[in-house]
């Protein structure tokens, strides 16, 4: 591709959160120039602050962070820790369904958990060597315009970026995908997720525990050390109830609802809350236009998929966008991007769809719905074939208790 002085880059990218560095480190390493465009102070994104949050990987998220150089900027000691097995309780039922890694996978772990601020901080770090990669942070993008040769961001101080293509990495909300006039499925699941780290007495295990409780759910993921992440999944109207609690009436609550499986708990941090929007976008191309991440496709976190989606869509992407600078081609054609749009939709659609669908089964709390989640529960856990396909879909997709990516 010859070099064109009237673009600002060949890719602008629309926030600089963990999956648009990600593909800007990807498209950097492909000899495509990269700008990213950031609402956010250079402050928050060099040193992101602590939210809460534990985001689940797979083995794949896991090779693509390893090659795009991104774990090598965590602290595998301090902060990554294993998950070895998922365990999913409903109610006072003593029936528990285990998923973990086939046995003819040895020692294998199923997944591993990091904190989502040192996720944050790894991608900005891996993005801040590369040579190739511009941000320009404390900038608001406030039109889109598109012709045949190129897109042009249009930035609240009347800036004026000019690229290829555009993509769309500013969350699930995302204002530029509006701006491309694509639309998006929202599912408002009307619920807070309050998650906070507790203290325990007995090993994890590296085990998490999925308890869909009668009028909120409770994960339990684990975290380095005798400490797991609490989180619980309420409707919004009761979060302020949890959020008042004392830090001890809080454990008390934690240990009540978790049947002292890890023994006696106690608080070990601050508490945050964030409301359950499920979001799936029409479209996830158009011309010299991509979403990425949260802004294609926002899960309900009980699937922990929404950073491993957001590095699998990256992975194609960057993969498409590179074959076609190598060919010689417009990397912001239509054909050129609906490849990664085919493939990103077989790969989280159905897993859209099922989500909801099992979400909804197992929050609510009638009569029917309740005999007819504990028979789902009592079936997979003894029909082999059965249990042995969900365990490879959950090794494939990490689908356990997670928090939002």
């Amino acid at each position: 591709m010859a070099a064109d002085t009237s673009h600002d880059a060949d890719v602008l990218i629309v926030g600089a959160g963990p999956a648009g560095l990600a593909l800007a480190c990807a498209l950097s390493d492909a000899g495509i120039s990269c700008l990213l465009v950031e609402q956010q102070g250079r402050e928050s994104l060099e040193q992101p602050q602590e939210d809460g949050r534990e985001i689940a990987l797979t083995h794949r998220a896991r090779r693509v962070m390893q090659q795009l150089g991104l774990w090598a900027h965590l602290d595998e000691a301090a902060d990554v820790a294993l998950l070895n097995e998922a365990r999913v309780i409903d109610g006072s039922s003593p029936q528990v369904l285990h998923f973990g890694a086939d046995a003819s996978a040895g020692t294998r772990p199923l997944g591993w958990l990091a904190p989502n601020h040192r996720i944050r901080r790894a991608a900005w770090l891996a993005a801040s060597a590369r040579p190739g990669i511009t941000v320009r942070d404390g900038a608001r993008v406030v039109a889109l315009d598109r012709d045949p040769a190129a897109a042009t961001l249009t930035l609240a101080d009347d800036t004026r970026l000019r690229g290829r293509l555009v993509v769309a990495a500013d969350s699930r909300f995302s204002t530029v995908r509006r701006m491309a006039g694509i639309g998006a499925a929202m599912h408002d699941f009307g619920r807070t997720v309050v998650v906070a780290p507790v203290a325990h007495e007995h090993d994890h295990q590296g085990i998490a525990w999925e308890c869909f409780r009668y009028g909120n759910t409770l994960a339990l993921l684990p975290m380095t050390g005798r400490r797991v992440s609490a989180v619980v999944t309420l409707p919004s109207d009761r979060a302020p109830e949890w959020l008042a609690l004392a830090d001890a009436d809080f454990a008390t609550r934690i240990e009540q609802q978790s049947e002292r499986r890890l023994g006696a708990v106690q608080a070990a941090g601050p508490r945050h809350h964030y409301p359950l929007v499920g979001v799936y976008a029409q479209r996830f191309v158009a011309p010299r236009f991509a979403l990425i991440g949260d802004a294609a496709v926002g899960m309900h976190p009980v699937t922990a998929h929404g950073w491993n989606f957001g590095l699998y869509g990256v992975e194609v992407l960057a993969r498409d966008l590179s074959a076609a600078r190598r060919q010689g081609g417009d990397i912001g054609r239509l054909d050129v991007l609906r490849p990664y749009e085919q493939e990103h939709r077989r790969e989280t659609l159905p897993v859209w769809l099922g989500t909801n669908a099992v979400v909804t089964l197992f929050t609510d709390d009638r009569r029917l719905p309740k005999l007819a989640r504990r028979a789902v529960l009592a079936v997979a856990e003894h029909a082999p074939l059965l249990n042995r396909l969900v365990k490879r879909g959950i090794e494939h997709r990490l689908t356990t208790a997670g928090a939002r990516g």
